[in-house]
């Protein structure tokens, strides 16, 4: 599913992560953190099967805003839909 390219959501926006070996990811697709993965190896079970707030500058808020992905009706096991933006 990754590829060399890929960058890896990771709460800062100013670093870039490589996806690493034995990790579990998600893409992420629409609204501001559109193209990146998501590591959901250690993710909860309830944020597997409801969705993540996560947290980025770049959403409708700015700086301490927080994006809403959900699992993808189609794909849930390999894509979070952007549901939205909250402060």
């Amino acid at each position: 599913m990754s590829t060399v390219d890929d960058r890896v959501y990771c709460g800062d926006e100013g670093y870039w992560v490589r996806p690493a070996p034995g990790r579990l990811y998600v893409r992420l697709t629409g609204g501001p953190l559109d193209g990146q993965l998501l590591d959901v190896t250690s993710l909860p079970e309830q944020e597997r099967t409801e969705g993540v707030l996560l947290m980025t500058d770049r959403g409708l808020y700015g700086p301490g805003g927080r994006a809403l992905y959900s699992p993808s009706e189609t794909d849930p096991d390999g894509t979070f839909c952007w549901d939205g933006d909250t402060p």
